[in-house]
């Protein structure tokens, strides 16, 4: 089994953007709002900020309580927007329940929207879709005679997958909470891609030999970080994987980056 060094991908995306930067005349500034501590999300925007702090953007962590209410979202979301040298701000998920996903999402400034959540045409490719891509494209494969399966169609990672590689008009097929054959559907499959958020949920009895698996869930287990893939079950099946931690994710925060600077680049 092959294992995609996601790390090693990133790192060269990383400097090539940290060496773009320096070319820009102001300090772009990158903001993240997390609410509440879901250790998931926490772990996840650490990286992105120091990965911003690296390639030369000033980071900035707003984190509000897990009480904080709609309002005081929106407030936090206005003020930091009136920043001039605001180049891309996100609000992490999961949001928790009680706040109003939509009134938030909306108040975001479309050209600032790095993580391209409110599916406005823009220039900026969803970081996660195009992590992937990424990695679909390094494999030097015909992708057009593969079926092609993504688990999990969530706004964030998933619906783009899905979306990106249809209009690359390639042949995909979806499977997601309501699926109730997903067996019959990853035998089936020569690429899979999954972004569920449930631990091991795919694992060896329901893959044929030689399947390509890029792993994009993450979740919380025994206090670490693990995706949708019983690694262990699947190594004798699985020709190539792009695991969690250390697969799509580091390379979805260079793309992340990279729309940063896109942004900017607007600005100047």
């Amino acid at each position: 089994m092959r294992t995609i060094n996601g790390q090693e991908m990133a790192q060269e995306m990383l400097t090539k953007l940290q060496s773009e930067v320096r070319k820009l005349l102001f300090q772009p500034l990158f903001c993240d709002i997390l609410i509440g501590d879901d250790p998931v999300a926490t772990a996840f925007v650490k990286i992105k900020l120091r990965r911003a702090d690296e390639v030369g953007y000033k980071p900035r962590l707003i984190q509000l309580p897990v009480t904080a209410t709609t309002e005081a979202v929106i407030e936090e979301i206005r003020k930091i927007q009136r920043d001039p040298f605001l180049s891309g701000l996100i609000i992490q998920f999961p949001l928790p329940p009680n706040l109003d996903k939509t009134a938030i999402l909306n108040t975001i400034d479309s050209r600032v929207d790095v993580d391209c959540l409110k599916n406005v045409k823009t220039r900026l490719k969803s970081p996660t879709a195009a992590a992937v891509a990424a990695i679909l494209d390094q494999l030097l494969i015909d992708l057009t005679t593969k079926k092609i399966l993504v688990i999990g169609q969530g706004e964030l990672v998933g619906l783009p997958v899905t979306n990106l590689l249809k209009e690359r008009g390639l042949n995909v097929i979806t499977a997601d909470v309501t699926t109730t054959n997903l067996s019959e559907l990853t035998i089936g499959a020569d690429i899979i891609i999954s972004a569920t958020g449930s631990p091991k949920l795919i694992k060896g009895n329901m893959l044929k030999v030689g399947v390509i698996l890029i792993d994009c869930g993450t979740s919380e287990s025994a206090g670490s970080i693990v995706g949708d893939v019983d690694v262990e079950s699947v190594e004798s099946k699985v020709e190539i994987l792009a695991p969690v931690p250390g697969g799509v994710g580091p390379i979805t925060v260079a793309m992340l980056l990279q729309n940063v600077l896109e942004v900017a680049k607007d600005l100047e």
